[in-house]
């Protein structure tokens, strides 16, 4: 069977490895018993959930399951606990915890559609019941021998799981698992567990079931001893940025006082091919390199905190980047990245991700002549170290400059107009769709054009207003300054650039503010004046 190797933390940030084995039943009325025991857990879960909602005592929730259900207390303590778990997760996320539904809504949803039939749909329908009913939970507990409810035992050289039925039953079943490679973290838990048989000095070790494809599998997660931080940002950092065109890491080597070393890029085209699993082993191959690099250079690393990353969805036209977008293990790897630095010492530190591509790209891809990505690790870099990003001077004029904004919204416009004619000309109903949600983008940007138009007649800069009036005045002046940058990301490329990934063109504009001398070396003439949104602009000004 194929391995995995999956880390966790839990809120108060602690580490924990888990490995993941099946498990196989000598009778199938075990299993059966064991699957029943899922089922009525997963509906703990749900009810606890509710209850929780209700502001019901834990203590009092905790006798009601034991009751209700016919389980143990333990059990029903680990219920809590996965429910608790959940909603502080919704609140945290900003969700309404009264709308959530167990066995994922995305699923749900798509069982929803009516041209989902036959196999596929069956397959569908599988897969959210298991999600939804099919997981049994049990807390580690050091002096319970590890764990009470799910515990591992060994009988005549075969590690079995010995499951409690909550009844004062018990069913057995066999661990299927090898070491694949020489690194397997099963080979020291497994020798960690043997130690603890022979000396009594047990540790503690959780054990979640979970049924997938109609076979049961086990994860079960200890807490890891890890080795003290000792490669910190004191000696600079290493900011990491990963991209799809072309597929690959970028890093950027940022000193202590923030300027850029040098630069490296990784591909990562290998986790586009295989199957899952090859794609989670290459994960951790290109984890630990990157942190090795941080630990042979003496820097920390620094990441993007990502909590989700749009995948595309069936329709838009990008079928290609779509279908590389659901292999795309992103958020995994900046995981794993963070997981093997804490193994081997090495800080890795998370920032806010908003705007790192934009700032990378206008402001230094131009001025150190490197490409769009390696500008954005720099700005992670820089950011972790705890850099802000200002405005240069001349693109701070630019949002002041009538000319440059009419002649940005003339070529918007004109751009409009384009595709306007090409979606009614479009028969592909996928192709008109990509074009459709191009459309939608410009008229977004066209809008923030105007209004920083109109404001750039008014008696202050537009830079010196507030955006979004309705903002609290202590976020007013960072909200203004994205927008700032997400304006000159869309005027800059209407107006100076011949290409989304040469910037060269830029420092002109950054070091001269001579943005019609660029303009020119793209050949676009005539100068401003085009279009008629700039036309009635100007002349309401």
């Amino acid at each position: 069977m194929t391995t995995k190797l999956l880390s966790v933390k839990n809120k108060n940030d602690r580490n924990f490895v888990t490995v993941e084995c099946l498990l196989a039943f000598d009778k199938d009325e075990d299993k059966e018993k064991v699957l029943n025991l899922m089922r009525k857990f997963s509906s703990m879960v749900r009810f606890a959930y509710k209850r929780l909602l209700e502001k019901m005592e834990r203590k009092d929730l905790k006798k009601l399951l034991a009751q209700k259900y016919g389980v143990n207390t333990r059990y029903s303590d680990s219920a809590i606990f996965l429910a608790q778990q959940t909603l502080d997760s919704c609140i945290e996320k900003g969700q309404n915890p009264k709308k959530l539904i167990f066995g994922s809504r995305e699923l749900l949803e798509k069982l929803k559609k009516k041209h989902l039939t036959g196999k596929r749909r069956e397959k569908l329908r599988q897969e959210w019941e298991e999600k939804r009913y099919g997981f049994l939970y049990s807390r580690g507990d050091k002096s319970k021998e590890g764990n009470l409810n799910l515990r591992l035992v060994n009988l005549d050289g075969q590690w079995h799981l010995r499951i409690n039925l909550g009844n004062g039953e018990y069913v057995w079943a066999k661990v299927v698992r090898s070491a694949k490679r020489e690194r397997d973290r099963w080979i020291s838990f497994v020798w960690d567990l043997t130690q603890a048989e022979r000396t009594g000095n047990w540790f503690a070790y959780t054990v979640r079931l979970k049924l997938k494809n109609g076979k049961i599998y086990a994860q079960i997660s200890r807490e890891e001893n890890l080795p003290e931080i000792t490669i910190t940002k004191e000696n600079g950092v290493i900011g990491i940025d990963i991209n799809a065109y072309p597929f690959h890491l970028a890093l950027a080597w940022t000193s202590r006082d923030g300027n850029l070393e040098k630069y490296e890029r990784i591909s990562l085209n290998e986790l586009l091919d295989g199957n899952a699993d090859k794609r989670e082993y290459l994960s951790w191959q290109i984890a630990h390199q990157v942190v090795e690099i941080g630990k042979r250079e003496g820097k920390a690393i620094v990441v993007e905190n990502l909590e989700k990353l749009p995948k595309g969805r069936r329709g838009d036209g990008m079928p290609k980047l779509r279908q590389k977008l659901q292999k795309w293990v992103y958020k995994g790897l900046l995981e794993k990245i963070e997981v093997a630095g804490k193994r081997e010492g090495v800080q890795v530190i998370k920032v806010n991700p908003a705007y790192t591509s934009i700032i990378g790209k206008l402001k230094y891809a131009p001025i150190y002549n490197i490409d769009k990505d390696v500008a954005g690790a720099y700005v992670i870099g820089r950011r972790g170290l705890g850099f802000k990003e200002s405005l240069p001077k001349n693109y701070r004029r630019l949002l002041e400059d009538k000319e440059f904004l009419s002649y940005s919204v003339a070529k918007v416009e004109d751009r409009i107009a384009k595709l306007k004619k090409e979606i009614e000309g479009e028969k592909n109903e996928y192709k008109r769709n990509k074009l459709e949600s191009e459309l939608r983008r410009l008229k977004r940007e066209l809008k923030l054009l105007l209004k920083l138009l109109i404001d750039s007649g008014k008696s202050k800069p537009a830079t010196q207003q507030a955006v979004n009036r309705g903002m609290k005045p202590m976020r007013g002046r960072a909200k203004t300054l994205q927008k700032s940058w997400r304006v000159l990301s869309v005027a800059l490329a209407f107006s100076c650039l011949e290409s989304f990934r040469d910037f060269s063109p830029l420092k002109r504009v950054i070091l001269l503010g001579d943005w019609v001398g660029a303009a020119k070396r793209k050949g676009l003439v005539p100068l401003p004046g085009q279009g008629t949104a700039a036309q009635n602009m100007c002349s309401f000004i």
